[in-house]
């Protein structure tokens, strides 16, 4: 499965399932860690699915130490790392016209990772190549995370969560290491 992904050209998706926190953070983590500047994640998901959770991972992949919080309020928060990880959340907004207001594709073709939380909301703002992430909450700290993206440069990072959830015990060990902020 992970050959066919790396090699395909057409709509790459994998979808694995998390149980906890930590697994999710862990997903996180391993597209932190291939991360590449221009990087997009766009997050769709319920209250407290998990989105910010998994944001959290990809700051610790990226190499940051502080634990991410959702902007909610300020709409945009930056953590440096080994690439800065901009952190955008769009639940309060409205319209796509105060979507495309806040120029958010100066930082998608920037030289940061942006995570964008509530992206359904502004999908007609998103420019360029990015993996669409939809968190579902299955119950009891369990989480469906379906990835997909629309060109190969992603492939390799796909590739690579798949892989680790493929071995449910690698995926459990890879629990965060990080103090509390």
């Amino acid at each position: 499965m992970c050959r066919n992904l790396v090699e395909s050209d057409q709509n790459h998706t994998i979808t694995i399932r998390t149980s906890g926190p930590e697994q999710t953070q862990s997903a996180g983590r391993v597209l932190g860690l291939h991360a590449s500047a221009g990087s997009v994640f766009l997050l769709t998901g319920d209250l407290g699915a998990g989105k910010t959770c998994l944001t959290q991972g990809i700051l610790w992949g990226l190499g940051g130490d502080e634990y991410a919080r959702s902007p909610t309020f300020v709409l945009i928060c930056e953590y440096y790392a080994r690439l800065t990880l901009y952190h955008m959340d769009l639940y309060r907004l409205d319209s796509i016209d105060e979507i495309i207001d806040l120029g958010l594709d100066d930082y998608f073709l920037g030289d940061g990772v942006c995570v964008v939380e509530w992206a359904d909301k502004g999908v007609d703002a998103f420019v360029g190549e990015h993996v669409n992430v939809v968190i579902e909450d299955t119950g009891n700290n369990n989480r469906k995370l379906t990835l997909s993206a629309d060109s190969p440069r992603y492939s390799e990072m796909l590739g690579a969560l798949n892989q680790e959830f493929s071995n449910p015990e690698s995926a459990s060990q890879s629990q965060p290491a990080k103090s509390e902020a």
